[in-house]
């Protein structure tokens, strides 16, 4: 049986955000329970294939609070991602969306068929 690799490299997003009030006025408890039950069922009923991590950045920074990195197997999982996250109170709600940074990692890498590139400290 042959299988077909998929070759296409996964979706990068970084979501750059701010807090509202409504999201500060909540407990460090609420703003947990508010993500494990409006945020995270919203995404597992509409997609999969999709990772995160967040990143606080109000300490270096007045216009953008937090960084939310979300990596996708494909752009139809990201696409799927941004639907869900749309229809949550997170979205324009709890935080506003400063910017919307969309990649692939290594992207010249493939299209110049460059090995890639990447830095290691020692």
């Amino acid at each position: 049986m042959t299988t077909t690799e998929n070759t296409d490299p996964p979706v990068t997003a970084f979501l750059l955000v701010k807090t509202t009030p409504e999201w500060l006025a909540l407990t460090p408890r609420e703003r947990l329970e508010a993500f494990t039950t409006q945020v995270v069922p919203a995404i597992e009923a509409k997609t999969s294939g999709v990772r995160s991590r967040f990143y606080d950045t109000e300490f270096y920074s007045a216009r953008v609070t937090d960084v939310w990195v979300w990596e996708a197997d494909d752009h139809r999982a990201y696409q799927l991602l941004i639907d869900a996250l749309r229809e949550t109170p997170f979205w324009d709600r709890y935080f506003e969306i400063v910017d919307l940074l969309v990649g692939t990692e290594n992207g010249y890498a493939r299209t110049y068929g460059f090995e890639d590139v990447a830095t290691i400290a020692t």
